[in-house]
């Protein structure tokens, strides 16, 4: 079966050809036919070197964003884009190293549609390791109830079908791997050896890392409703222990409590509790006045393949 390559390139022109180069290695050996689509979300020369490429190889396509909407989004935009039959998702550091595809490719086995490529060991510091490992295993294990959310990974491979899980996709805050787990269930994972960075930082950090966890536990789930309800039963119950220990009081004689500290207290404890519950349906709300706004998953301000379709018309 054909396959796609989807990356997602941001602040990356010294490193496309390097990845090009090896890419064009590999794939002709998975499968003579074989593309990789580039979705360029930044506004730096990554555009000049991935249009380069694209006019270089036939097979390589690019797409240029009209602004920065985030690596899902342009993930999003780049399968809606792939015509193989399976498609593979990778970053554009060389971090995912293209001679492990194989290894992925062939884990796509028939009884599987969708398989993530778990690294031997993390190349990532301690801190981005502690916080991925809480935005897979807290975030989108427990809290969106994804299962075996601990392999989840941006080097990945499924099917080209499930890609009909993205056609009703829309607003600015996606998750690739939310909407797969929807399509099947059917998931496996395969080992294989990862890489340091080619060059330069990640663009992910504790505070961009933390955004989306919250932005996928606001857009995806409505756990954090029922939180606020069990909150409001616990703090219930907290006044009902405190009314009974104020009668108790009352009647056994004892007029040592305070009654402004503890009516204080008592207005303090529900006035959070009333502003944390404001708060989240604030949340809720805010998400849907901006989807009923219509503002897009992306917008794509040019592409390679658009371009070689009115070559082909004007020549014909």
């Amino acid at each position: 079966m054909s396959v796609s390559v989807v990356v997602p390139c941001y602040r990356s022109a010294n490193v496309l050809p390097r990845l090009v180069a090896r890419l064009n290695a590999v794939l002709p050996d998975i499968h003579p036919d074989h593309e990789i689509v580039l979705v360029v979300d930044s506004t730096d020369a990554t555009w000049d070197a991935a249009r380069a490429l694209a006019l270089e190889f036939g097979h390589v396509q690019a797409i240029r964003m009209a602004r920065n909407y985030g690596q899902h989004n342009a993930l999003i935009a780049g399968i809606r884009a792939a015509n193989g039959e399976r498609i593979i998702t990778m970053d554009d550091d060389l971090q995912h190293p293209p001679e492990e595809l194989p290894k992925l490719v062939a884990a796509l086995t028939d009884d599987l549609d969708l398989v993530y490529a778990v690294p031997e060991t993390e190349e990532h510091g301690p801190l981005r390791n502690l916080t991925s490992w809480g935005a897979k295993s807290l975030v989108m294990g427990r809290t969106m109830g994804i299962p075996n959310a601990d392999i989840l990974g941006a080097l990945r491979i499924f099917r080209t079908f499930l890609r009909a899980g993205f056609d009703q996709v829309s607003g600015p805050h996606v998750s690739v791997d939310i909407v797969l787990s929807w399509t099947t269930t059917r998931v496996g994972s395969v080992t294989v050896r990862m890489e340091r960075r080619a060059e330069g930082r990640s663009g992910f950090t504790l505070k961009s890392l933390t955004k989306h966890a919250i932005n996928m536990i606001l857009g995806y789930s409505t756990k954090p409703l029922r939180m606020v309800t069990y909150l409001g039963f616990l703090i219930g119950v907290c006044g009902l222990l405190l009314t009974a220990r104020l009668i108790w009081l009352y009647f056994t004689g004892d007029t040592k409590v305070a009654g402004f500290t503890t009516l204080a207290s008592l207005v303090t404890i529900f006035s959070s509790a009333q502003l944390i519950g404001i708060g989240v349906l604030g949340e809720y709300l805010g998400r849907v006045h901006a989807h009923g706004m219509g503002r897009p998953t992306y917008v794509i301000r040019e592409s390679t393949d658009q371009r070689r379709k009115a070559q082909n018309l004007l020549s014909w």
